[in-house]
């Protein structure tokens, strides 16, 4: 199913169809304010190893980010941060941003991986943030790439939705999305660094 939804007022009945898919189990692909993502409910142990097996990742190796609505979502999975990290994140979320925090016991078993750690994101998207929101907890993130040699991620999503229509369950429409990737921050160690330099801008 593809689906148009505009992020400047998004339509909650369509959202809360989306909703019921991922709390059914679903996989969905959706935009954020990088590139498109495909994800699902965190807690759906079957729905986050189908999106293992159609992105072919190992669940105990792979680098997956959690997409969540705000900051107050994020100590829920993460080891108190202290005020330094806290301070960036407060500066850059909502943003083109991924934080890499040393993840406490509630993040699912399916993700432990031997880092112990988890990727967050707060994206500048009113579709996703406001489907995590409605969701209640947040949804599983890794992004949707492209077979061109070109064009490293898939920015159509008339296109990806020809690709996935048999792999997921809907794709969402919120008009083109952007190549460029989020920019990791690694803040596990004494200093953050940044790991990978995307979209955003940071001067930590």
């Amino acid at each position: 199913m593809l689906l148009k939804i505009y992020e400047d007022n998004p339509n909650e009945r369509e959202l809360r169809k989306v909703v019921e898919i991922l709390q059914n189990g679903g996989v969905v692909i959706y935009p954020t304010d990088t590139i498109y993502g495909i994800g699902c409910d965190i807690y759906n142990s079957k729905a986050v190893e189908k999106v293992a097996r159609i992105k072919d990742i190992n669940l105990k190796k792979a680098n997956l980010s959690f997409i969540c609505y705000d900051l107050s979502h994020i100590s829920d999975f993460t080891k108190p941060l202290n005020n330094q990290v806290f301070k960036v994140m407060k500066r850059c979320l909502p943003g083109p941003f991924t934080f890499i925090l040393d993840a406490n016991s509630n993040v699912p078993k399916i993700f432990k991986n031997n880092k112990k750690t988890v990727g967050i994101r707060v994206p500048d998207n009113n579709i996703i943030r406001t489907l995590v929101d409605l969701l209640g907890n947040p949804i599983l993130s890794t992004s949707v790439k492209d077979d061109d040699d070109i064009l490293e991620y898939s920015t159509d999503p008339e296109l990806i939705h020809e690709k996935f229509a048999d792999l997921v369950d809907v794709v969402i429409d919120g008009g083109y999305g952007g190549n460029e990737p989020s920019t990791i921050i690694d803040c596990t160690g004494s200093d953050m660094v940044i790991t990978r330099q995307g979209l955003g801008i940071i001067d930590l």
